[in-house]
């Protein structure tokens, strides 16, 4: 499968990436657990169909010491015992923050759920996370980039 736009090589595209990049940096100040990121980061990767983001994050999670358990069970979080009440506070917002569309946005008992579990900084990690996300999957599925060769901490 080929790509129908290099994201590394178009100007236009390399420059937004390089912001985009920036700003996923700066999300990640605030002490929410690198697990509970990647979670975040795969559950609204397969919810929005980006095998790019998938690969890599499942990838990531399994090279950071994650289960083959948790990081198969993320697409049935609600019925699965693995995760912390955190974590699925989290999954829940992820969930909703990123089917907009479909549900009117985030609920209040979703935000006040995650707003018991993580701190107002945590919580713009989380949100910030979770739009970056939707923004990468966006850049990836609109371009059909291929999935598939990722090599854990590629892109770090």
């Amino acid at each position: 499968m080929d790509a129908r736009l290099n994201l590394f090589t178009n100007p236009v595209a390399a420059k937004v990436i390089k912001h985009v990049v920036a700003a996923s940096n700066a999300a990640m100040s605030s002490g929410v657990p690198e697990s509970t990121v990647e979670l975040v980061r795969m559950r609204t990767s397969q919810i929005n169909g980006c095998a790019v983001c998938v690969d890599m994050h499942t990838k990531d999670a399994a090279h950071r010491g994650e289960s083959a358990v948790r990081i198969n069970l993320v697409s049935a979080w609600r019925e699965a015992t693995v995760y912390t009440e955190a974590e699925r506070a989290a999954l829940a917002l992820a969930e909703e923050g990123t089917r907009i569309a479909d549900g009117g946005g985030v609920s209040d008992e979703v935000w006040e759920n995650a707003a018991k579990h993580y701190d107002d900084e945590q919580l713009a990690t989380l949100v910030s996370t979770i739009a970056l996300m939707n923004t990468w999957n966006r850049l990836n599925v609109l371009t059909k980039q291929p999935a598939g060769d990722y090599v854990p901490g590629q892109w770090s």
